[in-house]
């Protein structure tokens, strides 16, 4: 089944709760969250108190990736601000072992990403330690830019040595317009922000992404 993720990095700010609650009763599963430190990548956004403010207005994943140079540092932190699922980069400064057991020791799901100039197999070692790879199909930190076409080779990489039960997750530049590239490269898990959020109709765009 295809799992959408609609990100909220997208989303009007002055309207927050209602433009999650629009995507949730249209039937987005995920609520994709990019948390961004200014270091890692060159922009900031949200803090775990912004999902604690927004964790009461939904009942959606929340799907938290870690574009920040220590995550290790701040998983507690959005452990207890609501975090359903927390994914880090593979080329952060944390110690990826000891990060994925503190997400484990709250009880939550856990995740890996790569950029798309990051070696996928760079992720291999730790199959049986996480529960979703996150592809970037862009390059981490700015919404509205383009998917990069080479990373479905990446994505069939990554289905065939994680197997048919992992969650394979892209984000980056995907519209209802080219939404089956990485779906027939092997992926389950979509992440839209300006493919949903930034249209005239966000419940009609995630039914589209759906259908």
């Amino acid at each position: 089944m295809i799992k959408l993720a609609p990100s909220m990095l997208s989303a009007d700010f002055a309207y927050l709760a209602d433009s999650i609650k629009k995507v949730e009763d249209a039937g987005a599963q995920y609520l994709h969250i990019d948390v961004m430190d200014g270091h890692f990548v060159p922009n900031i956004s949200f803090a775990a108190p912004v999902i604690k403010s927004i964790r009461p207005h939904s009942k959606m994943v929340f799907d938290v990736h870690l574009m920040i140079s220590d995550p290790l540092r701040y998983i507690d932190d959005f452990a207890k601000a609501g975090a359903d699922i927390i994914t880090f980069h593979i080329n952060s400064e944390s110690d990826a072992d000891e990060t994925l057991a503190k997400i484990k020791s709250h009880g939550l799901k856990c995740g890996l990403a790569v950029n798309p100039d990051i070696d996928i197999e760079l992720l291999f070692p730790y199959k049986d330690k996480i529960d979703m790879v996150l592809i970037m199909s862009v390059y981490a930190g700015f919404g509205g830019q383009s998917y990069i076409e080479d990373v479905n080779e990446k994505i069939k990489k990554a289905r065939e040595f994680f197997g048919p039960d992992m969650d394979i997750e892209v984000d980056g530049g995907i519209y209802t317009s080219n939404k089956n590239m990485p779906i027939d490269s092997g992926a389950n898990v979509l992440v839209s922000g300006t493919g949903v959020f930034g249209q005239p109709d966000i419940a009609k765009a995630v039914k589209e992404f759906l259908n």
